[in-house]
């Protein structure tokens, strides 16, 4: 091979190189949306304890001051708005006290997945968008012998009993859970933001800032709005909604 058409091969072998690169670039999945919305504008308002009934909890269960609640964890079981909602927009920030603990909000519970249920009882049907400490992966490691595969700690959000929901990738491997496209849960003791945005039968869940979980296809669409005691204590703060059309 003269030197020339050897020059203008390693020319043709470098475009080749620069093109695979940069389409590798442009498969890369674009940046998670991110959402720094804290409750405040038009039409939200502040949640408080005069919003929510008990359902299957005892009266010292859970502890208002104004905007915020602490929840002994115990029984299990959940208190529910008074009115049921449909299309609205929820922002909460929440933290668990011991490691391992467990909780959730539960949206369109409807009144027959609710009604008559008994202490120590979740919720019939519903879509949870779970609120789960890292140290519950671990725990369940210890007591099974396994890794949970099954769930994660960063934000599924799943439906619950005979409600529906066609989750977002990735799934669990059953398939019925959203996990998160990214791992952004804050530890033990330390406050984590929740934006829940659900409207027209979609859910869509941001951890601290971006979007990462949810589903469509849900039904019902339509129930109460609940606040989950799981055997831990938990504590909620900065509830706000926005009801939409």
């Amino acid at each position: 091979m003269n030197r020339k058409l050897s020059v203008c091969v390693g020319r043709i072998a470098y475009l080749l190189t620069v093109l695979v690169v940069n389409d590798s670039t442009a498969a890369e999945p674009a940046a998670l949306p991110k959402a720094t919305i804290d409750g405040t504008g038009p039409d939200w308002r502040s949640l408080t304890g005069d919003d929510f009934t008990k359902v299957n909890c005892n009266d010292d269960t859970w502890t208002w001051t104004g905007g915020a609640v602490k929840c002994t964890g115990k029984p299990v079981g959940v208190i529910r708005t008074k009115k049921p909602l449909t299309n609205f927009e929820l922002v909460a920030q929440w933290k668990h006290l011991k490691p391992g603990g467990n909780s959730g909000i539960f949206v369109w519970a409807t009144d027959e997945s609710l009604k008559g249920l008994k202490p120590d009882t979740l919720p019939r049907g519903g879509i949870e968008v779970q609120v789960l400490d890292h140290g519950y992966a671990e725990q369940y490691e210890q007591q099974h012998g396994k890794k949970g595969d099954w769930f994660t700690t960063n934000g599924d959000v799943f439906p619950v009993g005979t409600s529906k929901m066609k989750p977002f990738a990735p799934t669990s491997p059953g398939g019925e859970r959203s996990f998160p496209r990214k791992n952004l849960s804050k530890g033990v003791g330390e406050w984590n933001h929740y934006y829940v945005r659900c409207i027209n039968g979609e859910v869509h869940l941001w951890v601290n800032g971006e979007e990462v979980s949810g589903g469509t296809n849900c039904e019902p669409r339509s129930g109460y709005l609940c606040l989950e005691s799981e055997g831990a204590p938990v504590e909620f703060k900065d509830l706000r909604i926005r009801e939409l059309p």
